[in-house]
């Protein structure tokens, strides 16, 4: 197997680029108004180019070279959260309350970032090789392979929720169940995972309503504030709330064309990394966002057409994870700057500052470069 590089889709590669001059130039306008000294944006350029750097090594294995080192990546990812669980505060310091991030000369590493994309390979693969060995499908076949996907799934999951970080357990989950529901499993067995997830969110809803000391069982009291901090921000914007409110009123600040460059002026804390969308809404407004969210639209619309082309399982499912993951990260941070879902400290992907969430998020699309680059040469080829 050879690369064709005139099937190259310089068209995702454009929007990679497209989304690196809008977060730099965001982050600089961003980081005006922060408490510190430290140049964000250029050190966000700089994780850039070494992600570029990094990835343009994945860049030359194959679709089935990436395949085989699935497995040994998700042991791998494994190994990283539980040296990160076991490691003194010199190595993994807390930082707000987070046992997250290994400290290096680079700056913080979050090793749950690369795990999703690790999870999204070995997922991919246990799908396959389960549906080409059970080639006559029934419910105990697609039982048990949602049982794999569940378990393979449960291990990093628990780790991360020990950390505790409650966002990525999200993301995990979400890929989750995106491989799920594209592993060729019965409409059935879907129809009933679907109602059961419909019936936990009215059983959580109950609970938030009427037992709310319940929630105190699997969530700690930070995470139960920003719950009450989402639902009645105003009533809590001098303490837990005043994020959120400072983030609405500075989108909405912004209106259709937004202040211009560095002319924001509402105080939104983390507003470089996190919470980066504010400075988009504020400055360039209603345009400005959509703007965005298109690009977004634009890119994964790119993805789902790469991995679709090919009429390869492996890569459609490697494509499942990868929109899933991104999609997740949209909804979820723009809807938190909004007040549209609670705050979980997710970032936006390609935007926020962050090294370990750009190096994941580029790490997933170079995966997605490799099979549209990717193409097949054999002796006797005509043409």
């Amino acid at each position: 197997m050879k690369r064709n590089n005139s099937q190259y889709d310089y068209g995702l590669l454009g929007i990679i680029i497209l989304f690196m001059v809008i977060s730099c130039i965001s982050i600089y306008s961003a980081q005006t108004s922060l408490p510190y000294s430290s140049n964000f944006a250029l050190r966000q350029f700089i994780w850039y180019i070494i992600a570029f750097s990094l990835t343009a090594v994945i860049y030359y294995f194959d679709t089935e070279q990436i395949k085989r080192l699935s497995f040994p990546a998700y042991v791998f990812g494994i190994l990283l959260l539980v040296i990160l669980f076991l490691s003194p505060s010199t190595i993994a310091p807390e930082i707000k309350g987070i046992k997250a991030w290994f400290s290096t000369p680079l700056g913080s590493l979050q090793p749950s970032e690369f795990m999703k994309v690790f999870l999204i390979m070995f997922l991919a693969k246990l799908s396959v090789d389960h549906n080409r060995k059970f080639i006559h499908r029934t419910l105990y076949t697609d039982s048990l392979l949602i049982g794999k996907i569940v378990l393979g799934t449960m291990i990093p999951l628990v780790l991360i929720l020990l950390q505790p970080d409650a966002g990525t357990g999200m993301v995990i989950l979400t890929i989750m169940i995106g491989i799920i529901f594209c592993s060729g499993v019965s409409w059935k067995i879907l129809s009933l995972l679907s109602g059961w997830a419909v019936l936990s969110l009215g059983i959580l809803t109950y609970i938030y309503l009427y037992q709310p000391d319940l929630l105190l069982v699997f969530l700690d009291q930070y995470q139960v504030n920003r719950i009450h901090s989402w639902l009645n921000p105003f009533m809590y914007s001098s303490n837990i709330g005043y994020q959120l409110t400072q983030s609405i009123f500075a989108i909405g600040s912004g209106m259709t064309e937004g202040k211009g460059f560095l002319n924001g002026v509402v105080d939104v804390p983390e507003a470089h990394s996190d919470f980066i969308f504010t400075t988009i809404g504020e400055e360039y407004g209603f345009i400005g966002a959509s703007i965005v969210v298109v690009l977004y639209f634009l890119l994964l619309m790119q993805v789902k057409t790469i991995t679709m082309k090919n009429k390869n399982e492996y890569e459609a499912l490697i494509g499942v994870g990868v929109i899933a993951m991104f999609t997740f990260h949209i909804f979820e941070n723009i809807g938190m700057v909004i007040g549209l879902v609670p705050i979980t400290g997710i970032p936006l992907p390609l935007l926020s500052y962050g090294g370990s969430s750009l190096l994941s998020s580029l790490f997933a699309l170079t995966i997605i470069l490799n099979i549209s680059a990717k193409s097949k040469s054999y002796m006797f080829h005509k043409g």
